[in-house]
């Protein structure tokens, strides 16, 4: 098998396992808080928010202005990996895939929905309630920027 096409194959397929994972139990979670289920320890509590902005309710309202950065992003990524597939590793197609689901997952609430639906409050820290689409986002950032590191040092 070619060697960009085997790394093209594995990066949809980790893209459509994170997405599908990211949907499913985004779902399940909005579908189980408003059945009356609740959780709450010390550390976090998951409760549901409608969340209008982006991370740290930032541009609250500007749903039409998230949308086209989520589609930017999703394409200049998607560009990224398709133009460097030659030289760029199986580890940096996982977090990128990680990274295009979890904007895509926000993406996919925000144009359906018209709002991201958020369920994790941290209790021990004052933070915004966030989802799984945005735990993905931020795995695959530090990730990457590791990544990144770590190559500039070799």
């Amino acid at each position: 098998m070619n060697g960009k096409f085997a790394k093209l194959l594995y990066f949809i397929v980790c893209y459509v396992f994170f997405l599908f994972a990211d949907l499913f139990f985004s779902r399940m979670l909005y579908h189980s808080v408003s059945d009356g289920f609740s959780f709450s320890n010390r550390v976090f509590e998951i409760t549901f928010v409608k969340n209008t902005g982006a991370a740290f309710n930032l541009f609250p309202d500007a749903r039409e202005f998230l949308i086209i950065l989520a589609v930017v992003v999703l394409t200049l990524l998607f560009l990224y990996v398709i133009k460097n597939l030659k030289s760029i590793w199986f580890k940096e197609l996982f977090f990128i895939s990680m990274l295009c689901a979890g904007v895509a997952g926000n993406l996919h609430e925000r144009i359906s929905l018209g709002y991201v639906r958020d369920f994790f409050n941290l209790n021990f820290i004052s933070f915004p309630v966030f989802n799984i689409s945005d735990i993905l986002i931020n795995i695959a950032v530090v990730a990457l920027v590791i990544i990144i590191l770590l190559k500039k040092t070799k």
